[in-house]
Order: structure tokens, then sequence, then C-alpha cells
């Protein structure tokens, strides 16, 4: 959705809820009105429990288990906004929270947002972007000890650009700070 389109949903939507409580309110009476959006109410408030607290037990679990619950959190995220769109009083709200709440629905949405969304985290690469070089996780460690590592003499590296490039163990460098 284009950020012009959204001041004309938040317009539009309190006009569609106004003209459904006119209409349904003429239809069935003003006591059946308010019934029906105090029922909506507790009954969102009941899934967001019920549903809610599944959700957070299985989102718990991929984390323990050492795996990011993306999808979970994506769908907890949805069946809160679907439970809170049931709670606000209103008819087209609650047809849009009863719609969250159906997991069909929910994956449907999650395509949809999946497809205009990029997600980076620690173990992803922005798109587009290259790896410079092998990638660090396929490559082999080198385990080292105390005696199988020593310095060259600052300017002697073969990548040295023949200035001082590092200074020896315990003398200051150019920032004055200790070496490594």
């Amino acid at each position: 959705m284009r950020f012009p389109l959204i001041p004309l949903v938040l317009l539009a939507l309190p006009i569609a809820e106004i003209s459904a409580f006119v209409v349904i309110g003429g239809r069935i009476g003003l006591a059946a009105t308010l019934g029906l959006i105090v029922l909506s109410a507790a009954v969102g408030a009941v899934l967001l429990r019920w549903q809610g607290f599944g959700r957070l037990a299985r989102i718990q679990a991929e984390m323990q288990a050492g795996r990011v619950p993306g999808r979970d959190l994506v769908h907890g995220a949805m069946i809160m906004i679907a439970a809170l769109l049931l709670i606000v009083p209103g008819f087209v709200s609650d047809v849009l929270g009863i719609l969250l709440f159906i997991p069909p629905v929910r994956e449907a949405v999650c395509r949809f947002v999946r497809s205009r969304i990029t997600v980076v985290s620690a173990e992803t690469i922005f798109a587009g972007a290259r790896r410079q070089g092998p990638d660090p996780r396929g490559g082999k460690v080198v385990d080292l000890d105390e005696g199988d590592f020593h310095r060259a003499e600052p300017g002697k590296s073969p990548w040295s650009t023949g200035g001082n490039d590092l200074p020896p163990p315990g003398k200051p460098g150019r920032d004055g700070e200790d070496g490594l």
C-alpha cells in the first residue's frame, strides 16, 4: 500500500463503520446492534487470549530450539491485530478481524507482505549485495598455538604499503594506543 492511500483509508474506514451502524441498526434495532458490538468485543478478547497464548508458546519453543520464529511472530502479530479489530466497536473492523483469525487468510496476508518487504538479520545479506571472498562459514579454521604465531617487523608485510602499518607489540601505535 502506498503512503498517499493511507489517509484515504483512514478517512474511509470511519465512514464505512458509521454507515454499517446505521444500516444494521435500522434493520435489527438499537439493542441488538449494541449487543453485537459487546459480543464481538468479548469474542475478540477470548480469541486473543486463547490463540495468542498458544502462539506465544510456539514462539518460545522455537527460540529455545535456537531457531528464529519469524513465521510465528508474523502470525502472532496478525492474531493480535485481529483481536484488536474485534474489540474495537464496528462491523467493518469485526469482519476484517474475523478474516485475520482464519489461518489461510493469515497465510495469504503473510505472503503478500513478505513479497513487499526485505528482512535483514545477522544471517542474511542485503538484497543485491555480493559477498567478497569465500564464505567464512565454509572456510577452514586454523588453530594456532602461542609459538606458532609471530609478527613481522613493521613494513615487512607483503600487504604493507611501505609505511609503518603495525607497531611492534608493547609499543604505542600511531594513535597512542597499544599495538595489537
